[in-house]
């Protein structure tokens, strides 16, 4: 028989998901989370153009071997919330650290919309987030999110901008230090209201 070991930073970040999940976040943590992707060049246009988005206003990543992240949001359409969502991600691999990071995920259309809010949506692990932060590329695991990097949310220096599959994904790191190069991906419920 093959016995499983969990390390005891996993099993601490792990904890500490469970209890920052317990917490509510407050609509003024919605409100500036979006402001923040509104004041970004790279993001702007997807506002005006998109059918929805999803926001979640801090995602807690870490592991040490066995990692995981969650994080709860709103999910919009015409500006309106629609119904609440999280993320989860359990991960295995060569990885080591934590961190906090925002995350808007834009709908193209109603199909991409739909999709996301039928109950349960994943990602797999191969495609990657466009991190509006300078100097940073942030690789979320989500085929959903757009492949690209970016110089900075004032440059307007982009490479491969744009929606796969009828999805973008922008985040923002928050703090933390995180080094990963680990299997799995994003996971989301969504319950509408």
């Amino acid at each position: 028989m093959r016995t499983f070991r969990v390390s005891v930073p996993a099993v601490v970040f792990m904890a500490a998901m469970a209890w920052a999940s317990a917490s509510t976040l407050a609509a003024e943590d919605y409100s500036s989370t979006i402001d923040k992707f509104k004041s970004s060049d790279q993001v702007k246009p997807f506002f005006e153009n998109a059918y929805g988005y999803a926001v979640f206003p801090l995602i807690g990543k870490g592991g040490l071997g066995v990692g995981g992240a969650y994080g709860q949001g709103q999910v919009y359409r015409d500006g309106k919330v629609t119904g609440k969502t999280r993320l989860m991600k359990l991960s295995f691999g060569f990885q080591a650290g934590g961190q906090g990071f925002c995350e808007i995920i834009f709908f193209k259309d109603q199909r991409a919309y739909e999709e996301f809010t039928s109950g349960e949506f994943a990602f797999d692990a191969t495609a990657s987030a466009v991190a509006i932060t300078a100097g940073a590329q942030a690789t979320t695991g989500t085929t959903g999110g757009s492949a690209g990097a970016s110089a900075g949310p004032k440059s307007g220096a982009q490479v491969g901008l744009g929606y796969t599959k009828g999805m973008a994904v922008f985040t923002q790191a928050i703090g933390g230090l995180m080094y990963e190069a680990a299997i799995g991906g994003q996971k989301f419920s969504f319950e509408p209201l």
